[in-house]
């Protein structure tokens, strides 16, 4: 995309180094970018025909086990209490651990799951089972902005934010991504980072502070079960006022706009943002209102039982969202790093997600739009196949278990494979940088092609990595 022509800056006639000039530089390609689009939520056309046009992302926070749910393994059945052997690094006297839970075959694709998922089970044809997942490092924060962002520690824009940047969305009255219950001080995981500021998530609830107390939480919009966004209605001037407030502004900000020659990045942000703000204070709470919802939806998402009374409603939020053309939504279960208590821990997790997730795929096939909603639900990486204490399992990233469903990807089907215990993948090896290019490829996006210029060089979310798995693609 060529830049605009731009009159002659003071500055530019006071300096004469490279850096200036780069800086500008810079300045120039992204104006440019908002020049050519002065809606930048438009929908835009995808690079090529695409198989999925929304994604609900189910994120399980702490890195779920991947040997306990989905991923079948006769063998560490047979050898448990025997010595892990070398794949377990530095545990040399840890033993192996058969999974305390039951596995069978479900659907016609005979497809293996735990016993702690038998509502998902009823779903075994619509799944796309990958075994064979892999990331960088198995530490939490690290991996966990690995999953989101593609890079392990710097500032990058989120999967989430490219998607929307890439592809805008299809309701200019509402976020095009919005997140669900983020976990606190995670703000990669839905930040767009060098993009512009529009494309990051919008937060629904979430936690705030540790240890706030549960009253003050829901103040700050901050509690796990607060289905609301911060500061989304005005008490104190009705609409007919606020518009006539927000016109002033929009004025002021237009007059600035004209000064800067009719491009500015920043101003024109603001100006969308104040925008969409007002026009979010009419459909937003419409859409989260789940109090018009029939008894049998709420039945189907367990609303109203302890166990899965906030995860349904959240998976509920996601489903009228994503009918309603918000682009991408992601909603966090957090509390899955079982390094002990594992029986009791993960029994517990698994209750309060099995109902709400089958019934979000029931939901969305009976409104015709699991054929074009790509679900997925994974974690940052996996747990080993061998004990951490008597009752716990430590990290693995070097093989473990994420789904998709829907949206474009073959169901009933597994790709990939860790060894015969579950420690590394040895079959069709998925980095989360393939795993990006396969997401964005079902959106109809070429990970090499969505690119956005910044400090001198074309960034995309796969780096310079990314391998489309095409096997998986119905």
């Amino acid at each position: 995309m060529s830049a605009p022509t731009f009159p002659r800056r003071d500055f530019l006639k006071q300096t004469s180094s490279g850096f200036g000039w780069l800086a500008f530089s810079a300045l120039a390609q992204q104006q440019a970018l908002l020049a050519a689009n002065h809606q930048p939520l438009a929908a835009k056309q995808p690079h090529f025909p695409a198989r999925a046009k929304r994604v609900i992302f189910l994120c399980m926070q702490g890195a779920p086990s991947h040997v306990d749910l989905l991923d079948y393994k006769p063998k560490l059945a047979a050898e448990s209490g025997k010595p892990a052997p070398s794949a377990a690094g530095r545990y040399g006297q840890a033993k192996l651990m058969k999974s305390p839970w039951k596995f069978s075959q479900h659907g016609r694709s005979g497809l293996w799951i735990s016993e702690l998922l038998p509502n998902l089970a009823k779903h075994a044809d619509d799944l796309c089972v990958i075994h064979s997942m892999s990331t960088d490092l198995p530490a939490h924060p690290q991996a966990f902005t690995q999953l989101h962002t593609g890079t392990t520690q710097f500032v990058r824009p989120s999967l989430g934010s490219w998607v929307l940047y890439g592809l805008g969305t299809s309701n200019e009255n509402l976020p095009g991504f919005i997140t669900i219950n983020p976990p606190a001080n995670a703000t990669r995981t839905f930040g767009s980072a060098f993009l512009p500021a529009i494309y990051q998530g919008t937060k629904v609830g979430g936690a705030t502070l540790p240890g706030l107390p549960a009253a003050l939480a829901r103040r700050f919009g901050g509690s796990q079960d607060a289905a609301s966004i911060a500061n989304i209605k005005n008490s104190r001037y009705p609409v007919e006022a606020q518009r006539s407030q927000l016109d002033f502004i929009q004025a002021l900000n237009q007059a600035r706009l004209a000064e800067d020659g009719g491009v500015n990045p920043e101003v024109e942000g603001v100006i969308e943002s104040y925008e969409l703000a007002f026009r979010m204070q009419a459909e937003v709470p419409k859409v989260l209102d789940l109090s018009k919802e029939t008894a049998a939806t709420k039945a189907l998402y367990g609303i109203g039982d302890g166990e899965t009374d906030t995860f349904g409603k959240q998976c509920l939020m996601a489903c009228k969202l994503a009918a309603a053309g918000v682009r991408f939504i992601e909603v966090t279960h957090g509390n899955w790093d079982h390094h002990f208590n594992l029986k009791a821990a993960l029994e517990r997790n698994t209750t309060q997600i099995d109902k709400p997730i089958a019934g979000l795929l029931a939901d969305l096939k009976a409104r015709g739009l699991l054929k074009d909603t790509l679900v997925i639900w994974g974690g940052e990486f996996g747990r080993t196949p061998h004990s951490q204490g008597e009752d716990g399992r430590d990290h693995n990233h070097k093989g473990f278990t994420l789904w998709m469903a829907g949206g474009g990807v073959k169901g009933g089907m597994t790709y990939g494979r860790t060894d015969d215990f579950g420690y590394e993948a040895v079959e069709n090896k998925m980095h989360v940088h393939d795993w990006h290019a396969t997401v964005l490829h079902l959106l109809g996006m070429d990970h090499e092609k969505l690119t956005f210029r910044h400090a001198g060089r074309d960034f995309r979310l796969t780096d310079v990595y990314g391998t489309v798995a095409r096997e998986i693609l119905s």
